[in-house]
């Protein structure tokens, strides 16, 4: 008998501003997904070219959910104003960042697929 896990990708591509009102719609999104252990949750912020403390909320809410469900959240794609937010958090610290989408996949991370 072979035991097989499939990861599930659920990608999340917001786009323009993440504020008040862009944070608002990415909550609806995220919330129209319940989060399961086996998925992997995908926000590419390559096309986000301004976000502000309130467009944090969402994704800190998102990483908590995903967490509390054993599910994985992760970011790619950070243009360099959105990556000034996440490090005068600090939260750079708190979610994983990659630089690509393909990044996430590449063989040296293909361990931490399955961590969580």
């Amino acid at each position: 008998m072979t035991l097989t896990q499939e990861l599930q990708v659920i990608l999340f591509k917001p786009q323009g501003s993440i504020d008040l009102e862009g944070g608002k719609a990415l909550s609806q999104q995220m919330a129209g997904v319940v989060p399961q252990a086996d998925q992997l949750w995908v926000i590419d912020l390559a096309k986000v070219n301004f976000m502000d403390s309130s467009g944090l909320v969402p994704l800190v809410k998102g990483l908590k959910a995903a967490r509390q469900s054993g599910c994985r959240l992760v970011l790619c794609n950070v243009q360099a104003p959105v990556r000034l937010i996440f490090e005068l958090t600090h939260l750079d610290s708190v979610f994983e960042i990659f630089h690509t989408y393909e990044d996430i996949f590449t063989a040296e991370n293909n361990s931490l697929l399955l961590a969580r």
